[in-house]
């Protein structure tokens, strides 16, 4: 798999945006994330070597984990953007946004009913979000669909949802004043993903994490790892 940032900044947009990875990872490098810049690698997915094929590899490419792809100061950018990703039908392009009420306004003249090599996966947090971005996004042409709970910091039922999405994400906080994240909010998550035959990941604790009752504080660097070794991910059977 790849990455492709074409541009990097953001701003912060709702209540999960509190502890953004974003901000913290920029902070810490003095770089400002509310200024939102082209970067070096904008032409990344059309660059070739000498002898003509493309440097960048078929398979998946993760898109605008610097920022997000629907973000108002890149629509003079994106369309060139869409053209490079219409050119490359061997890559399948995955964005995550919480700008999904921007989605039908940023999409190019040719999108019909989507193109086959782009996944878009809706970004929520808490119940309010999950009712605001999954009405808009439910009705949206797009031919493959995930919807991420990550950070999750409030239950969440996506069951009036889930028609159509070929993937749950769920994860937890990282930050040292994290909102918790309860192991009943991803348990019921992946009971709903079940009854509808969608597939469910559960990606990362929080770092604070409550499981049985009991609360655990747990270090950055065992969020994932702890998840996995969870074993709860699931995969409907092929039909």
């Amino acid at each position: 798999m790849s990455m492709w940032n074409p541009w990097r900044g953001c701003h912060r947009y709702s209540e999960g945006c509190k502890f953004c990875y974003i901000h913290k990872g920029d902070k810490r490098k003095g770089l400002c994330t509310n200024e939102i810049v082209k970067t070096d690698k904008f032409y990344a997915p059309a660059l070739k070597n000498k002898n003509g094929t493309y440097k960048m590899k078929s398979g998946i490419c993760y898109v605008c984990f610097s920022s997000d792809f629907l973000i108002e100061e890149a629509d003079k950018w994106r369309a060139e953007c869409w053209d490079m990703i219409k050119d490359r039908p061997d890559i399948t392009f995955l964005f995550l946004t919480k700008r999904i009420d921007r989605f039908s306004q940023c999409i190019p003249d040719d999108w019909n009913d989507g193109y086959e090599n782009v996944v878009v996966g809706c970004t929520v947090e808490n119940q309010k979000m999950t009712d605001y971005r999954l009405k808009i996004f439910r009705d949206l042409p797009i031919k493959h669909k995930n919807i991420i709970c990550q950070p999750m910091i409030g239950r969440i039922n996506l069951s009036e949802y889930l028609d159509n999405i070929e993937l749950v994400v769920v994860g937890g906080e990282s930050d040292k004043n994290a909102r918790m994240l309860d192991y009943d909010w991803v348990l019921d998550i992946r009971n709903q993903c079940i009854e509808h035959k969608t597939a469910f990941e559960f990606r990362q604790l929080g770092t604070h994490f409550i499981k049985d009752g009991k609360m655990y504080t747990l270090n950055t660097r065992d969020l994932c790892s702890q998840a996995k070794k969870a074993g709860i991910n699931y995969y409907p059977p092929k039909e």
